[in-house]
C-alpha cells in the first residue's frame, strides 16, 4: 500500500491520539488542527451514522481531499440506549464529561442492569465515495468512577472480559477491547483494498 494521507474530521485530540496509535505505517492521519482547519462541525442528527456522514462531508467539501470522521456513543440498556448520539452533550451543550458521568450514574441509581456498549461509526470519503464502518464494545457501567486515563465515559465503563475500567487501562490495554479500534481495523482493510491496484 502506497503512502496515504487522510484528514481526520475531529477537534477531539484524544480521538486523534487513539486512532494514530492503531494506524499502520503508510497511512498518515492529519488532524483538523494540523490541516489548518478551525471549525466546529455540527452534529445535528439523531444517529451516529448521520453525524459521521455530516462531519466527513463538511471537511471533504471544504478541502476536496480524502478524509474520514467518526461518531461514538455510549448506549446503556436500562436507559433505552441513552446517552447514545447525545453522549458528548448528555448534561448540556458545554460538553462537560464530569457532568455527563454524574448524570449517567444518577440515572442508573438503584438499577441492577448495568449493561452498556460503546458504538463507533466511521465515515470515510475516498475518491468522492462514502464508506461506513462500525465497531462495538460491550460492557458494564460501574457505580463510581475508577481511573483517570482515557476520556469521556472511560472511568465508568468496564469492557466484557476485563475487571478494569477503560479509565484504569493504558492505551495499549484499551485497544485490546476498543470499539474505536474495531472500526479503524475495518477502515484499514477497506483502504488496503481500495489502494491495492
Amino acid at each position: 500500500m502506497s503512502s496515504i494521507q487522510l484528514i481526520f474530521a475531529t477537534n477531539n485530540a484524544n480521538k486523534v491520539i487513539e486512532i494514530q496509535s492503531v494506524i499502520p505505517e503508510g497511512i498518515q492521519v492529519i488532524s483538523l488542527a494540523e490541516a489548518g482547519i478551525n471549525i466546529d462541525i455540527p452534529e445535528p442528527h439523531n444517529s451516529l451514522e448521520a453525524n459521521a456522514t455530516e462531519k466527513s462531508t463538511v471537511i471533504h467539501q471544504l478541502t476536496n481531499k480524502n478524509c474520514f470522521s467518526e461518531d461514538t456513543g455510549l448506549e446503556v440498556t436500562a436507559l433505552h440506549g441513552e446517552p447514545g448520539v447525545k453522549s458528548a452533550r448528555y448534561a448540556g451543550d458545554h460538553k462537560n464529561f464530569n457532568a455527563n458521568i454524574d448524570k449517567l450514574l444518577l440515572n442508573l441509581q438503584g438499577e441492577k442492569n448495568r449493561t452498556a456498549q460503546f458504538r463507533t461509526v466511521i465515515s470515510l470519503i475516498w475518491d468522492d465515495k462514502e464508506y461506513q464502518f462500525e465497531g462495538i464494545c460491550k460492557g458494564q457501567i460501574t457505580h463510581e468512577t475508577r481511573g483517570t486515563n482515557g476520556f469521556g465515559y472511560d472511568a465508568v465503563f468496564i469492557p466484557d472480559g476485563s475487571d478494569k475500567t477503560f479509565g484504569e487501562m493504558s492505551l495499549d490495554e484499551k485497544n485490546e477491547y476498543s470499539h474505536r479500534k474495531k472500526a479503524v481495523a475495518k477502515l484499514i482493510s477497506c483502504l488496503q483494498a481500495l489502494t491495492a491496484n
